[in-house]
């Protein structure tokens, strides 16, 4: 429902900007420690926290992680190494679980699991999370784990998933998730990669509506991988699944007759704590490595100040675990603050579009975390199926995964956050662990910006030579200082660390991510340098173009690609999805490149229009774009494990 008194308190003032409500800044936690601090704006509280990085850093550390030995020196930065906070004893477990099960917070929830099927409800306290973690911890210890020792982790959003995390943490092993939606083959290139002890699966897990089958992918991953001694298999949807004798037990014999307590082992700040794997140079994934110490203070630092979360909150991120997002703000960063958090297995249109407002409507949902295509697809639908529900417990709204095209943040902003809820736009890495650029609670908004820097990060956008870039021109994002959640290595090859993230720019950290920067200092992230097309010269975003298409009436969706083109270097292909009952045409293509040539101008105006029944995408909602482009140009594909929708690719025709 959409509040008209707040709508007109909060209308868009100077030049596009969108002002958060007066209440929520003044009580926001980030007002709160500038008034101690004595800073007058937000502009001298970023300055003041980049210049004095260190030090900033050192007092989050100290505020949002317990420690068990404290840290002699904040970090030793001799570029491409940083050591954070060295001589300090931590673990993870104990600042997201034990500290809040012994304290006021034990029976207070710490995750309400949805399951897709409707009334399939599971809510979990802290200290019943607390017990089946030992119990968990207890079991992998008894099977022969250590401190090192890598855990492969193939599981849907289900409970036992943190659960997992949360164990081997408090043993010293290394979790290594893999996302449920890979194929066997891209499963097995990562296990082979980390030589996982133990595999954690499950029998199966539900697809709107529908059971999907786990263990089997799970089998045919491992299959004669023998470094693999156990695998533990959740009972989730009750399929018959197949169990090797000696090898594969289920969880819930795993667990049976095991203690409840486990001593949390002290860990060294630069222990690792996870790898997970991200798309590397010519597919082959590589492993980031995050450590004990990072993971407990930029995530936890970050839900805190940009999503400003409080004891009074039901907190929901709308990803799912498999990823870098799903780690920091599903697992870490909300357990560690003591939150509430919502966690839904399913898919946001089952059994219709109103699946996700009903969450929010009857658990009183007050921050929710998502991505700019969710907010598309219920574009799409029209405004009737927010509008159905109780939405006045939302106050405050997070957008990740891509950049946020200005329509879709207004209309997130109007349906869902009664025109006033702020949206905190945010850019960051797998290889970050927590937000780099994000607005706070306390910032004027511009639709589609993620705004500035965080405080204590050091972020430029710089041209080739390194120099910053004129205003309005595109450039890379780098980030000049260390953090204390920076990846540690690239797991077992460490050239490749020095060479894809500190060569580019030599002792500056190398995204790959383009972005501009506009007059009033915000930036504008425009995607991977992968994503950027070089059409004569001039540098332009795959999702800009994406967006400008997405404006015309007759189109539903697209997804844009370069070809290579001997004059220009590449030339613009869009593949659009046409709104149901419109044909397409020679006319329609033509208005439609003559629509993207008016919104963006004329260097980035379309070679070809084609239409297509669906776009190729993964499980985020993004178009594959490198295997769009792959089958256009008629080139082989290896692996389409990450489409969700692979018919939709085979569908893509051939580029003249």
């Amino acid at each position: 429902m959409v509040d008209n008194k707040t709508e007109n308190s909060a209308q868009t003032l100077n030049g596009g900007l969108f002002y958060p409500p007066e209440d929520l800044v003044e009580n926001s936690i980030v007002m709160a420690w500038m008034k101690k601090k004595g800073m007058k704006s937000e502009k001298e509280l970023r300055a003041w926290c980049s210049e004095n990085y260190v030090q900033f850093w050192d007092e989050m550390a100290r505020t949002y992680a317990d420690w068990f030995e404290p840290y002699k020196d904040v970090v030793q930065w001799k570029a491409p190494f940083a050591k954070w906070f060295t001589g300090g004893k931590i673990n993870i477990a104990h600042n997201a679980l034990d500290r809040h099960a012994k304290s006021w917070r034990r029976n207070k929830l710490a995750y309400i699991f949805l399951g897709e099927p409707v009334g399939d409800v599971r809510k979990i306290t802290y200290y019943e999370l607390y017990r089946d973690v030992n119990r968990f911890a207890c079991a992998l210890q008894k099977m022969g784990v250590k401190k090192g020792d890598r855990v492969g982790i193939y599981l849907p959003m289900i409970p036992e998933l943190p659960v997992a995390m949360l164990a081997c943490a408090k043993l010293g092993a290394i979790h290594v998730v893999v996302f449920s939606g890979f194929s066997a083959v891209a499963v097995r290139d990562r296990l082979e990669d980390c030589q996982p002890k133990v595999l954690i699966t499950c029998d199966g897990s539900y697809r709107r509506g529908k059971p999907i089958a786990t263990k089997p992918q799970a089998d045919e991953a491992i299959a004669g991988l023998e470094y693999i001694e156990k695998v533990v298999v959740v009972k989730r949807n009750g399929q018959e699944t197949p169990m090797q004798e000696g090898r594969d037990v289920w969880w819930d014999d795993f667990v049976a007759g095991q203690p409840a307590t486990f001593q949390t082992l002290p860990m060294d700040s630069a222990d690792p704590l996870f790898i997970l794997y991200t798309a590397g140079a010519g597919g082959k994934p590589r492993g980031i490595v995050h450590t004990h110490a990072g993971a407990s203070v930029g995530p936890a630092f970050t839900s805190s100040w940009v999503f400003d979360i409080k004891d009074t909150d039901v907190y929901w991120c709308t990803a799912d675990i498999g990823w870098i997002t799903g780690h920091s703000y599903i697992a870490y960063g909300p357990l560690s603050l003591g939150a509430t958090s919502v966690m839904y297995e399913g898919s946001p249109d089952y059994p219709d579009f109103g699946r996700w407002f009903s969450i929010i409507e009857e658990y009183g949902v007050s921050v929710i975390y998502t991505a700019p295509t969710a907010i598309r697809m219920f574009m799409n639908e029209g405004p009737e199926w927010p509008q159905k529900y109780d939405l006045s417990t939302v106050r405050l709204m997070g957008s990740v995964g891509e950049a946020m095209n200005p329509d879709a943040f207004i209309w997130w902003r109007k349906y869902v956050g009664g025109g006033a809820a702020p949206i905190m736009d945010t850019w960051f890495q797998s290889e970050t662990c927590s937000q780099v650029i994000a607005p706070l609670p306390i910032t004027p908004l511009k639709p589609g910006s993620p705004s500035f820097p965080l405080p204590g990060y050091n972020v430029r956008v710089v041209d080739e030579n390194g120099q910053p870039s004129a205003a309005g021109a595109t450039g890379d994002i780098i980030i000049t200082e260390p953090w204390p959640s920076m990846l540690r290595e690239i797991y077992r090859d460490p050239a490749q660390y020095n060479e894809t993230y500190w060569s580019t720019f030599p002792g500056k950290y190398f995204s790959g991510d383009k972005a501009r920067v506009d007059e009033d200092g915000y930036i504008w992230a425009l995607g991977r340098g992968d994503d950027v097309l070089k059409v004569a010269g001039h540098r332009i975003s795959n999702a800009e173009v994406e967006a400008s298409a997405e404006k015309h009436p007759a189109v539903k969706a697209a997804a844009v690609v370069g070809k290579p083109d001997r004059v220009k270097g590449e030339s613009i292909v869009v593949y659009a999805v046409l709104n149901p009952g419109i044909e397409g045409d020679a006319n329609l293509q033509k208005d439609i490149k003559t629509f993207v040539r008016k919104t963006l101008g004329p260097i980035a105006i379309p070679s070809d229009v084609i239409f297509v029944e669906d776009i190729p995408r993964n499980k985020a909602g993004k178009p594959v774009r490198p295997l769009i482009k792959a089958r256009a140009l008629g080139e082989k594909i290896a692996d389409t494990s990450a489409v969700v929708n692979p018919k939709a690719l085979d569908m893509i025709p051939l580029l003249g």
